[in-house]
């Protein structure tokens, strides 16, 4: 099964920003799929940072399978590990954070870290309206904060 059949969106839909619903339409996105594919393996921070962002985009055992043939790794390990994403509900990392995930393995998860710009999924990727407002309930949570100090 290719990955546009295992996509919850199986069209290549890129909005009127260049934002896409097709995870390979992010160049990090599709390294860490190619590597997955070709049984490389990505690092914990790989595996993590490519749950983080691939749940809202593929069904939950299509990451499992990708994810399950690393070493050091089962079905049970990658399920887990989705679950927790899942459960704390985190959000995809910032460019930032990939690079110092990145920096604490051997892995390149962001396969060009030296061009500016790239490895940041929030500008390739179209996430569901919620995680834009975690994020935003976040800063204004952090606002509050600094304001009562």
């Amino acid at each position: 099964m290719s990955q546009s059949q295992s996509t919850k969106n199986t069209t290549t839909n890129v909005s009127d920003d260049g934002r896409s619903e097709n995870l390979r339409d992010s160049p990090m996105m599709a390294h860490l799929l190619d590597a997955l594919e070709a049984g490389t393996d990505i690092g914990h921070s790989g595996r993590l940072t490519f749950v983080m962002v691939a749940r809202h985009f593929l069904e939950e055992d299509k990451i499992v399978d990708f994810l399950a043939h690393q070493p050091g790794q089962n079905e049970e390990d990658t399920r887990a590990l989705v679950l927790q994403v899942k459960a704390h509900d985190y959000n995809p990392p910032k460019r930032e954070r990939i690079l110092q995930w990145q920096a604490q393995q051997d892995f390149p998860i962001c396969p060009t870290p030296d061009e500016p710009g790239t490895c940041n999924v929030y500008q390739e990727l179209r996430f569901p309206p919620n995680i834009y407002e975690n994020i935003n309930e976040f800063w204004e949570e952090q606002a509050e904060a600094k304001k009562e100090q």
